[in-house]
């Protein structure tokens, strides 16, 4: 099995959408022999892309799994979606693999999903390549798009292969290690032939470059090449795989996926370059108790660990989970233990992922990416061990949400219907997040954004045949007060027998932001008896629920309460609590009442040329800028939004910058409503109720 091991690949397929990383995973089935058609995303026949929401779009929308075999190797292949609605999918997929291939598309260049993908891949310390695609498209440009990457990635790109020809002439490749030339037929055929004169210079050069960079990663080879001495394409080769690993340098190859040229080079630097399980090393894991670290080491022969990485949410099947085996190794069926559930589970079959179909395997061993059907409590994120040895991975955490919709059933009574096929959604999707609103009476579905509501909307009809309507939120506003009162709340009623008497006297004041409900007693002399003082707070805390404005929460304000009287026979409780309510309304009522909103913290990342527009923009939102800083070739805006104006910031966003910029926000703090919006709010909401 230790051959096996380390004639293992886990590749993940990163980059931004439409860069063509499920092009490249096509054409590398295609050409290993595993499919005998080359599926094209245009065409809606791929194996990677077969959700019926992904070929409706031409777009990847879930990370899908293949594997090939390349000159005695195995590669597992991890393809992640590359549009922002669904990369939280592609940061939590990352994690199952030893390396990752960064495609970049040869016509646009790095985009900001790319650096993102990039920063994932420098958490969890993943050697890279980079693969520049579609050089055969229109305004093509090799050059420039290492450029782009040398700009702004670290650790540093070096050139591996140069281009022959471009746009509609690209034809071949040239290998700066072997220093052999390969031009492609119509069919992805490679022959061998000369390096066309008019690049020689070119190749010399990048050769020269190429041959100092690698050799820095290995001091005895450095001092070889210091020497003088000839470094052989074996050195070479050898020294390319230690720099990978070492994340000293990231080789860059290029080709055309859909033209199916330098595709077979790929494969080579795939399984001579990228590493092996084994190579990766042992992975560290919490004990039990999360005190102390245990490395789990790729050995068969440890006790089985393993992590979760993504759950498929199957009406017929149930639930299936993939994930990654760290050490030992598992048979056909059997039980392991949840480390996160802290329970165990029985699965009877173990799979691997073919795209969309499932193999049963009888084995599996350290670095296998496999899948078992209907476990009972394991979700995405938990950590799978042996009994004999309890340990826990650390799971990155999902996106932060950035929109929300109220979701409500088109049809009456499938309200609860609703709520139980979106709770199945959300184990296969952990970036949804799902809330019943105790405020405002909603269920929110909130996302990365609004085509990540549709498609999971999408999903929900076809597969539990369940249809909701998108609403806009409620905004949960609160109330305050601008003034300081005195007022009195006197509770007074005479009935047959005991009446109810309660009377008290309370200042009332506001507090600075965020500063909540202080209560202070300030009775002397028993003008209320102590037992009736806690009745006089709850009365005011229950009233605070609902402000006199427009019904919202009252916040940031004190209440003194200092004067009142009582009856010996008909005061009570009740009647003390009363009278607290009806001093909180009097009082409210004086003290210049105003309407607060939500403010939210936003950080925007976008090409430069899109600053205007989006300052624009902002502005429109009554939004306030409070800084700018540069980021690679993007800018970072940092600014303070209404809650209100950005709702629907995600489309926006896109539409103004072609798919090109991104965001996160979180709420920040409660603010002022200006007095004509506020006026227009309170009007909307008191006609609304009746």
């Amino acid at each position: 099995m230790a051959q096996m091991i380390e004639n293992l690949r886990n590749i993940v397929f990163i980059g931004h959408g439409g860069a063509g990383k499920t092009s490249l995973a096509e054409v590398l089935l295609f050409n290993s022999g595993v499919t005998n058609r080359l599926g094209r995303v245009e065409d809606g026949n791929t194996v990677m892309d077969f959700e019926p929401e992904e070929l409706n779009r031409h777009s990847s929308m879930s990370t899908s799994f293949h594997q090939f075999s390349w000159k005695k190797h195995v590669a597992n292949i991890i393809d992640t979606p590359g549009d922002q609605n669904f990369f939280s999918d592609t940061k939590i997929c990352m994690q199952a693999a030893d390396s990752a291939i960064v495609i970049i598309d040869a016509v646009d260049g790095v985009k900001v999903q790319t650096e993102q993908a990039w920063e994932f891949a420098e958490t969890f310390k993943l050697p890279c390549a980079i693969f520049i695609n579609k050089l055969d498209r229109e305004r093509a440009d090799f050059m420039r798009a290492f450029q782009d990457a040398k700009d702004i990635f670290a650790p540093k790109p070096i050139i591996l292969q140069l281009p022959i020809g471009s746009e509609i002439d690209f034809k071949g490749i040239v290998d700066l290690i072997t220093l052999k030339a390969y031009r492609y037929d119509e069919k992805g055929k490679a022959t061998a032939t000369d390096i066309p004169a008019e690049m020689q210079d070119l190749v010399d050069s990048e050769r020269e470059t190429l041959v100092e960079n690698i050799a820095e990663a290995d001091d005895e080879l450095l001092e070889r090449y210091l020497e003088g001495e000839t470094l052989t394409d074996e050195d070479l080769r050898t020294a390319l795989k230690k720099g990978i690993l070492h994340r000293t340098f990231v080789p860059v190859l290029c080709g055309s996926a859909t033209k199916n040229v330098g595709i077979d080079l790929i494969q080579d630097v795939m399984v001579n370059c990228l590493p092996s399980p084994i190579d990766r090393g042992g992975w560290v894991a919490k004990d039990s108790g999360g005190d102390s670290d245990i490395q789990c080491q790729p050995d068969p022969d440890e006790p089985f660990a393993g992590f979760v990485f993504k759950t498929l949410a199957d009406p017929y099947a149930g639930r299936l989970s993939i994930f990654r085996i760290v050490s030992g190794k598992l048979g056909g069926d059997g039980t392991f233990f949840n480390s996160s559930k802290n329970s165990k589970e029985r699965f009877s079959q173990l799979l691997r992922i073919a795209g969309k179909e499932q193999h049963p395997v009888t084995e599996a061993g350290p670095g296998s990416i496999v899948a078992v059907a209907k476990l009972k409590d394991t979700t995405t994120g938990d950590s799978l061990c042996d009994d004999s040895r309890k340990v826990k991975f650390d799971c990155p955490e999902p996106l932060p949400t950035l929109i929300s919709f109220a979701v409500r059933a088109k049809s009456k009574g499938d309200e609860d219907k609703v709520f139980s096929s979106l709770t199945k959604l959300l184990e296969e999707d952990p970036a949804l997040k799902l809330d019943r609103n105790a405020e405002t009476k909603e269920i929110l579905l909130s996302g990365l954004g609004q085509v990540h509501i549709e498609t999971t909307l999408e999903r929900m009809k076809r597969k539990f045949n369940v249809e909701v309507q998108l609403e806009t939120p409620k905004i949960p506003y609160r109330e305050t007060i601008k003034k300081k009162v005195r007022v009195q709340g006197k509770h007074k009623k005479q009935t047959g027998g005991h009446g109810q008497y309660g009377d008290c006297w309370i200042q009332m004041e506001p507090l600075p932001r965020g500063n909540g409900f202080e209560f202070v007693d300030a009775i002397v002399g028993g003008a209320i008896p102590k037992t009736y003082i806690p009745a006089v707070e709850k009365g005011i805390l229950e009233s605070c629920q609902k402000g006199v404005l427009a019904g919202y929460p009252c916040i940031d304000f004190r209440v003194t309460l200092d004067d009142g009287s009582f009856h010996a026979v008909d005061s009570s409780e009740m009647a003390f609590k009363v009278a607290g309510s009806l001093a909180f309304k009097k009082a409210a009522q004086e003290a210049k009442p105003v309407l607060l909103e939500p403010i939210m913290e936003v950080t925007i990342i976008a090409p430069d040329d899109f600053m205007g527009d989006i300052m624009g923009d902002l502005n429109g939102r009554r939004g306030r800028v409070l800084g700018m800083d540069s980021k690679g070739k993007n800018q970072v805006i940092n600014a303070q939004v209404p809650m209100a104006e950005f709702l629907t910031y995600a489309p926006d966003l896109n539409s103004i910058t072609g798919g090109r910029g991104f965001f996160t926000m979180q709420l920040s703090h409660y603010d002022e409503v200006p007095a004509q919006i506020s006026e227009k709010i309170v009007e909307e909401i008191n006609k609304a109720k009746e």
